[in-house]
């Protein structure tokens, strides 16, 4: 996921951001967080029991915006709909441009809600500059530690995960984990959970893409691995892709109001993953997204209709 593609989207993102922020979160009545039950479906961490709500909020791409105040602003309006909402995990890297200090801006302006759990990465080719770059990462976030630290995409895992656990038994962090994207090295990720105590796994899962459930979603469940899933929507192309068919009568039986919705609801009721990390630069969509926690979900009967249907499409 080059960095060249978000600077191609950021002129896009920047127009939509000024037409309003706030316009946006008046819209769509129907997900106003005043009207939103208070329950928002959580799972635990398996190696704590700590309670997630099953969906959370990623960074990659929407948050690359530079020292735009508008656009800086924007997000922090996302984030707080986000945790007005009841989401907890935000998930970035620094991999991710700027993204990393736009979180830190709309924590700050937001007085770090008690309720965050921030998901960082180490990602750079060295052990020996893992630690720096974590700091750096603290620093940006303006945060005194991180939940949770993953070795992103397996740079270096061989010299980051041991200086992670170490940093666990410290307490300068409370949770260990590894990425993965797009169905890359799933061979190396099965590996590394059988022989080392992870918390978390990150992993690319949504109703097209479905590769982890043959071995990676089983094994953490065998393990007490924590899941997240990446690329939910595949980057926006996948819902762009089903909204231009009418969203099927059996959506109402599900709660499902939009097509993201139903493919929300579908990976967060596989019973391994833990939580989805959508990313948005809308306060509309970052509700709706915590609305698909809410309301009925799919049993494993819906579950294979939902791809049948899909499929078909």
């Amino acid at each position: 996921m080059p960095i060249d593609h978000a600077r191609f989207r950021l002129a896009r993102r920047r127009a939509l951001l000024a037409a309003g922020a706030g316009a946006a979160s008046l819209a769509l009545p129907r997900l106003a967080a005043s009207q939103q039950p208070a329950t928002v479906l959580a799972r635990p961490i398996p190696s704590t029991g700590e309670a997630m709500p099953v969906v959370g909020l990623g960074t990659w791409i929407t948050f690359n915006v530079g020292n735009d105040p508008l656009a800086r602003d924007a997000c922090a309006e996302v984030m707080r709909a986000f945790f007005a909402a009841g989401g907890r995990m935000i998930d970035s890297s620094p991999m991710y441009g700027s993204s990393q200090s736009v979180i830190g801006h709309g924590l700050r302006k937001l007085g770090t809600p008690a309720q965050l759990f921030s998901a960082e990465k180490v990602w750079v080719g060295s052990g020996a500059r893992g630690r720096a770059q974590m700091e750096e990462s603290r620093r940006l976030w303006d945060v005194p530690r991180f939940d949770l630290m993953q070795v992103h995409n397996l740079l270096a895992w061989q010299e980051h995960l041991p200086i992670l656990f170490e940093m666990k038994a410290a307490g300068r962090i409370r949770y260990v984990g590894i990425t993965t994207s797009e169905g890359r090295r799933h061979r190396e990720i099965e590996e590394l959970m059988r022989k080392h105590p992870l918390d978390f796994v990150q992993l690319s899962y949504n109703i097209l893409d479905r590769e982890a459930e043959e071995r990676l979603l089983p094994l953490a469940r065998e393990r007490g691995i924590a899941v997240i899933a990446n690329r939910p929507f595949r980057e926006g192309a996948l819902v762009r892709a089903l909204e231009r068919h009418p969203l099927p009568a059996w959506a109402a039986e599900i709660d499902a109001a939009t097509w993201a919705q139903v493919v929300l609801k579908f990976i967060v009721t596989h019973p391994a993953v833990t939580c989805v990390i959508p990313a948005t630069t809308s306060v509309v969509h970052v509700r709706e997204n915590l609305d698909a926690a809410r309301g009925r979900l799919p049993d494993e009967a819906m579950r294979k209709r939902m791809v049948a249907h899909i499929e078909k499409l």
